[in-house]
This record gives structure tokens, sequence and C-alpha cells, in this order.
């Protein structure tokens, strides 16, 4: 006869307690760690965190031509992505260190 044990249900749960803990400290760090990038030859700099959030954008003074306001657009556009592109593997490194990359319900792997 096979030896059937009961879960550590009381473990389990402690372990997911912390994993719970860690997680909200690592979503809690994403907020200062940033990402940098920049269109154009670096014409337009974006800086973003870790939570998906644009905290700066930068504008070289020569871009910016009335005439050619499309251009301009493309370029913020393209920078913009390519920063919350960057903080989205960012937080995607830091989430999977806690979960062992292992996607939880209820935990946004962004």
């Amino acid at each position: 006869m096979a030896d059937f044990r009961m879960p550590d249900l009381g473990g389990l749960m402690e372990a997911a307690q912390r994993m719970q803990r860690e997680l909200a400290r690592v979503q809690d760090e994403l907020g200062s760690k940033t990402t940098e990038a920049s269109a154009g030859g670096g014409m337009v700099t974006v800086v973003a965190n870790g939570r998906m959030e644009i905290l700066s954008i930068k504008i070289e003074r020569s871009v910016v031509d009335p005439r050619d306001v499309d251009m301009l657009q493309d370029l913020v556009i393209a920078a913009v992505n390519q920063a919350l592109a960057k903080a989205k593997e960012l937080a995607q490194r830091e989430l999977a260190n806690v979960t062992g990359g292992v996607s939880l319900p209820g935990i946004p792997m962004f």
C-alpha cells in the first residue's frame, strides 16, 4: 500500500505569504528602477520606470520643426515604445527572480 501524506498546508501558506511579501517589495522597487531609450540618434530620449510609467521625455531643439510635426511625433512614439519595452523586460526579470519564472494568477508579469 502506498504511503499517502497530507501536504503541509501551514508550510505552503507561509511560503505563499513570503512570496507575496517579496513580490510586493519587488513591485515597490520597480518604481525606482529606470530604463532609457532614444530615437532619431538621440534626438528624443525617454526615461521610464519598472512600473511602466514615463518619467521624462527630452527633445533636442534641432528636431522641433513646425513644418514637420509628424516626424517629431513619430520619434516620440518610437522612443516611448522602446522605453516601455525595456521597462517591461526589467519588470519581468525582477518578478521572475521571485517566482522562478512561473506566471502566477493575480500577479502581473507585464
